[in-house]
């Protein structure tokens, strides 16, 4: 029998916190040193291949079984686990579906000739000079005017990796500029789901939000565009000698045209328009397989029997398109839907184990510890960062790493006079940006499977991610900008 005297419940915007009083700080961390332990052996020790392909997804899952044999020592019911990990599995449905889309977009836009030629006209325009900066402004605008960096990944993030590639920029340096860019805008825009979350949980309302954000997120975009820059003038490259023959062989492969940008400039206009991204995505995948049929029949006749056939295959399986030039045939890959499997495998043992770790106490038990250590405003904006980076580690779920801390924080910045954008600005900082850090986190494992680039590839290049922390501290340490709360 669960002993219902040690539990409660905090209802958070769908979100359940779950409150174990019969759960030390100590026992909740175990199942999290474990996992940690796991993943540190597999990584250093085995090559990431220590269960085979799917390594992260079995110690993900093994880290779920030691917290619910914890949960059943201190009598949680199964019960309760398991409905926190249905409520989990169910919060990512529709992420799920989005990936699921995103593999038949990139096969789609592959056979429609879309892809090709966002890297054929781009390698005439982004020079290797400006690539890597522009890559952050065009990340950041396109991601402040959809309010989501997925959907900027998965449209102009795919073509900047590919026209960067071309030019012979190493793919960590784009993706991080991509993720930089995109995060910053994600931040940034009031259309954002966690840029509207975070005021919410933490009792403020949303432009007096973003607009305090700003103070920490301007200065960081700042460094990060510098930084890119710099990188920009002094890496080799071998696009400018490649370009026109890269240019020629796209050209002779495929056939080549403005018409096919109505693709992706129509996906871009259903998000701005607020069309669910389900739709937007559909629309996406359809309008290129027509466009494939209208522009490229020679390239659906070279990959099956029938066109529709090819289309088929495109959306649901590999599709490879050969070409005279190795960079190009590695390029011109797409896994469809199959490709995207991994990463599905990868965010449902995240969910488990993050479900398991709520039901039985765990997350909000080591949350409420880092808060009992913080005895100064320093130590208050410190345990909220680490309480944020725990739980995207731990949860795998950037919305638990806003919703938990917001809840338990929200009355220790009260209390020390705070004002509370303060922690609404402290949880973007911190649980938003750095997600995408995380292999096993849902952002982290969804960018890398769509730009398909590992996170240790990109980690050292997204540099807006992990700098936004350590400014958000400094600012804290050095009182700059740090709001009281009005006096009456």
């Amino acid at each position: 029998m669960q002993d219902d005297k040690n539990i409660s419940k905090i209802e958070a915007d769908n979100q359940t916190i779950i409150e174990n009083k019969a759960l030390n700080i100590w026992e909740a961390l175990i199942p999290v040193v474990i996992l940690m332990g796991l993943l540190y052996y597999n990584i250093e020790f085995e090559d990431g291949e220590w269960f085979g392909e799917y390594s992260n997804q079995y110690i993900l899952l093994i880290g779920g079984a030691i917290a619910a044999i914890m949960g059943f020592y201190i009598k949680v019911s199964y019960k309760l686990m398991l409905k926190e990990v249905w409520e989990n599995l169910k919060s990512v449905f529709t992420p799920i579906l989005i990936l699921f889309l995103v593999g038949a977009l990139a096969g789609t836009w592959l056979v429609s000739g879309v892809i090709p030629a966002m890297v054929y006209y781009g390698l005439q325009v982004l020079s290797p000079s400006i690539f890597l900066p522009a890559s952050v402004i065009i990340a950041a605008v396109i991601s402040i005017a959809t309010g989501s960096s997925w959907t900027t990944s998965a449209t102009v993030g795919i073509a900047l990796v590919g026209i960067g590639t071309a030019l012979g920029i190493a793919p960590g340096m784009i993706a991080g500029a991509v993720i930089s860019g995109a995060y910053f805008g994600d931040k940034m825009s009031p259309l954002s789901d966690t840029t509207n979350l975070a005021p919410a949980m933490a009792g403020t309302d949303l432009f007096t939000h973003i607009r305090y954000m700003m103070y920490t997120t301007v200065p960081t975009i700042i460094i990060t565009l510098v930084f890119f820059t710099v990188l920009s003038m002094n890496i080799e490259t071998t696009g400018s000698a490649d370009v026109s023959s890269l240019l020629n062989t796209i050209d002779t492969t495929f056939n080549i045209s403005p018409w096919l940008f109505a693709v992706p400039v129509t996906v871009i206009a259903l998000i701005l328009l607020k069309t669910k991204p389900l739709v937007a995505l559909i629309s996406g995948v359809v309008l290129a397989a027509i466009f494939a049929f209208i522009f490229q029949p020679q390239i659906l006749n070279g990959l099956a029997d029938s066109k529709l056939s090819a289309i088929t295959t495109s959306v649901l399986t590999d599709v490879q398109i050969t070409t005279d030039n190795e960079k190009l045939n590695d390029l011109f890959s797409a896994g469809g839907m199959k490709g995207m499997l991994w990463t599905i495998y990868l965010i449902t043992c995240a969910m488990i184990f993050g479900g398991i770790m709520d039901g039985i106490g765990a997350l909000a038990r080591i949350t409420k510890g880092l808060l009992s250590i913080a005895s100064s405003v320093f130590g208050l904006f410190a345990s909220t960062v680490i309480s944020c980076l725990g739980l995207n580690l731990v949860a795998s779920d950037q919305y638990l790493a806003i919703v938990i801390p917001g809840k338990m924080f929200k009355k220790a910045y009260e209390d020390r006079g705070l004002a509370p954008e303060n922690l609404s600005r402290t949880l973007e900082d911190s649980g938003t940006v750095t997600s995408v850090l995380i292999p096993w986190n849902t952002c982290g494992a969804y960018q890398s499977g769509v730009l398909g680039v590992g996170i240790s590839e990109y980690f050292v290049y997204a540099i807006f991610n992990w700098l936004s922390p350590f400014t958000t501290l400094l600012f804290a340490a050095l009182n700059i900008k740090i709001r009281q709360l009005a006096t009456k």
